[in-house]
């Protein structure tokens, strides 16, 4: 089966001769090497570039292991490269390599090598590009299939093809597998041989039993406000050993790393600031976190929202939840306060989107409630209500667009009807 990633193929190719390294970033198993030895590669062949052009190395691969030290690597680079013409390195899992910023600094000299790299942890790329490549370094963050992705593949009715999504995940390999058992079993292990042990080898987690119920307790509350501290407050209450706020600081950057989890932060939409008291959290594949909790508790309503979060952060938004506060005098003439939420605040540029996720609106009394927060937000961005029913988009009395979740999901131009 072959998967189409336009939104990352179409970056690769803009990024063609650019003078920068592409470093393709992402979760482990979410298509990063297929879509850099298969789909760029087909791309490169299908424009008309040798084959003896294009240098393809997995360096997870231990037929390679003598070339993830930096000499032999450019040792070898460097033989395949004959004449003049350009040729395309593609270096997959390079944070594998010793040194390896090194190596990649040292190509951005040679005026035709155009170079491209996968990486699969923040710590190693991420973080390091600002530091080690200073501009230039050019990266693609990647995530599991989105929906459009995933239904481009399965076809079929789209009410199974998304509960199948919400349970089951984006992870590419999952569709090759046709039973709930095979892909259960999948995605248990991917967590638990992978995922997990990656970060237990690499940050030496001490607590690896606290640090393992910690992740159910951020699986099992994904889009719920939370904080450290908060946290471990809650390990205290279940009758767990306990885990300090920095701990589990510490812990929530291990997730951040592998990329298995993102952040969203709460902003004050009236004071433009952001809230740091409470932030919520977010799964980058619904299929990891639902195994990650023996696939046990699939509220579709909370799974709906992580979904929502994650389109919009594969479509390039910035998200962040929306906090809206309201004074006033009740009929006794006391003051109050009172606040509002909006679930995403997603700019991009010069847009903004106010945007709810409700599984359904079945009366006016719950447009009114869903509609609450947008009408005390002081501004004429789009505000929208995303709801599961499957509807045509229309406009309420206040102007907000109530859009139906396949019109939003499949048509990246939805949020503009």
């Amino acid at each position: 089966m072959k998967i189409q990633r336009p939104t990352y193929l179409a970056q690769l190719i803009s990024g063609q001769h650019n003078g920068l390294i592409k470093i393709i970033t992402g979760l482990r198993r979410c298509g990063k090497s297929y879509l850099l030895f298969t789909l760029y590669d087909d791309y490169l062949h299908g424009s008309g570039v040798d084959d003896n052009h294009i240098i393809k190395i997995d360096m997870e691969d231990i037929r390679n292991r003598e070339l993830r030290e930096p000499m032999n690597l450019i040792n070898h680079i460097d033989s395949k490269m004959v004449d003049e013409n350009m040729y395309y390195i593609l270096l997959d899992e390079v944070q594998n390599v010793e040194d390896f910023e090194e190596v990649l600094n040292s190509y951005l000299k040679v005026k035709n090598a155009d170079v491209y790299v996968t990486g699969s942890n923040s710590k190693f790329l991420s973080s390091d590009i600002v530091t080690a490549f200073r501009g230039r370094g050019d990266q693609i963050h990647m995530y599991p299939l989105s929906f459009s992705e995933y239904y481009s593949a399965v076809g079929g009715d789209k009410s199974e093809a998304w509960k199948n999504y919400f349970t089951y995940g984006g992870l590419p390999h999952v569709l090759q597998l046709d039973t709930h058992q095979k892909k259960a079993t999948y995605l248990t292990n991917l967590y638990e041989t992978v995922y997990r042990k990656d970060m237990e080898d690499r940050e030496k987690i001490g607590k690896i039993i606290e640090f393992d119920e910690l992740v159910r307790i951020m699986a099992s509350s994904i889009g719920s406000p939370c904080n450290p501290t908060k946290l471990s407050n809650t390990f205290k209450s279940v009758g767990h050993n306990e885990l300090s706020p920095q701990t589990i600081r510490t812990y929530i950057g291990y997730l951040e790393n592998a990329f298995l989890i993102e952040q969203a932060e709460r902003y004050d939409v009236k004071g433009k600031k952001y809230i740091n008291n409470l932030s919520k959290f977010y799964m980058t594949d619904t299929g990891v976190r639902n195994a990650i909790l023996d696939f046990r508790r699939q509220e579709e309503t909370h799974l709906m929202e992580n979904i929502i979060y994650n389109e919009l952060r594969i479509r390039g938004f910035s998200v962040d939840v929306g906090v809206v506060e309201v004074k006033g005098k009740a009929l006794d003439d006391k003051w109050y306060r009172k606040q509002y939420e909006v679930d995403f605040v997603a700019n991009m540029g010069y847009q903004r989107y106010y945007i709810q996720s409700a599984l359904s609106i079945p009366d006016k009394e719950k447009l009114i409630q869903e509609s609450n927060s947008f009408k005390n937000i002081p501004d004429d961005f789009k505000k929208i209500i995303i709801v599961k029913d499957n509807i045509n988009p229309w406009y309420s009395e206040d102007g907000i667009l109530i859009l139906g979740l396949f019109d939003f999901l499949l048509d990246p131009q939805s949020l503009n009807h």
